[in-house]
């Protein structure tokens, strides 16, 4: 006997419902259009306030490491490093603890503590920068001091360890502030990690531990290996954020523009010291010296966050068989 034939609802195609639609289509694309323009417009006045400095200076603006506005001469090179420097420290300290409250959140903590454990990663999140900076000073730094002295003791001694483990003058340095910035990131990495991880298919979870694997090794074979390319892409999405972070890291690192591989030694970042000298900067010279600091932060920053969206769209296509 033959199924009776489907019938499919009438579909209304009268002009207001197209007009609808085209309003809406347009209404999308000028919001994606608007960022565009926003980002274009951002480039082209910092691009446009930094020249002067860009013109007297050429490519030593980057390459020089001293910063002296009273002789004219404008280095970015120690900012440069210091935002490296401690974006680098806090995404080596971020990542483990990131990826394993991922992992203790959607592989082995029970249904009734993970909505918790989630609320108050987040929570992290919404505190104030100047909060964990004002910690940072008030709190940790001094506690650090006795800490980093007894590294100092121990590595002190030790090839290449011990110019990384250096003298310590005191509680802010690069490490301090990278410990603040870790701290500022885990819950984007985390939940990122938490979202990317929750993709693997329950079918290979199941076949993993079918064939006798222990949830260990369920993890890091089947659920870490479809989860990296996400993963990774959190990371540097943690890095850009880390290394655009202004107040916290300002009242922790030092203020001391230095090159260094002493992390236990003051520093300065990029956005640092545009916060803390915009106000005293009454030349034009300097003024645009600090517009070129932000052009140069706010590039790192634009590379960063499209190597993140390289990397998820990669792995993305390498999951769907396309890559």
């Amino acid at each position: 006997m033959a199924s009776p034939p489907i019938q499919l609802p009438d579909v209304d195609l009268s002009g207001g419902k197209r007009a609808a639609d085209r309003s809406f289509k347009y209404v999308t694309i000028g919001a994606g259009a608007l960022i565009l323009v926003i980002l274009a417009l951002i480039t082209f006045t910092l691009a446009s306030k930094s020249s002067t400095v860009l013109r007297a200076e050429g490519l030593g603006f980057f390459t020089e490491r001293r910063w002296a506005p009273s002789k004219d001469v404008y280095g970015a090179l120690s900012f440069i490093f210091g935002t490296a420097m401690t974006a680098l420290i806090a995404v080596i300290l971020a990542v483990p603890v990131s990826i394993g409250i991922a992992l203790f959140i959607t592989q082995v903590a029970p249904a009734w503590l993970r909505r918790p454990l989630v609320s108050l990663t987040d929570l992290v999140a919404v505190v104030p920068s100047v909060v964990f900076g004002l910690w940072g000073i008030l709190y940790l730094a001094p506690k650090l001091q006795g800490f980093f002295r007894d590294l100092h003791d121990w590595f002190g001694g030790v090839p290449l360890l011990g110019r990384v483990f250096g003298p310590v003058l005191s509680g802010r340095s690069f490490f301090t502030a990278g410990i603040i910035l870790a701290i500022m990131i885990v819950p984007i990495i985390s939940s990122i990690a938490r979202e990317v991880i929750d993709t693997t298919p329950q079918t290979d979870r199941d076949g993993a531990l079918a064939l006798g694997a222990t949830r260990w090794e369920m993890i890091t074979g089947a659920v870490i290996p479809h989860s990296a390319g996400g993963i990774t892409g959190g990371v540097m999405l943690g890095l850009g954020r880390a290394m655009g972070e202004t107040i916290a890291a300002a009242l922790v690192i030092g203020s001391s523009p230095n090159i260094t591989a002493n992390i236990f030694s003051g520093g300065d970042s990029l956005p640092a010291v545009i916060a803390f000298q915009w106000g005293e900067a009454t030349t034009a010279e300097k003024r645009s010296a600090l517009v070129a600091m932000g052009l140069t932060l706010f590039a790192l920053t634009i590379i960063v966050n499209l190597l993140a969206t390289w990397i998820v769209n990669r792995s993305l296509r390498r999951l769907r068989g396309t890559a």
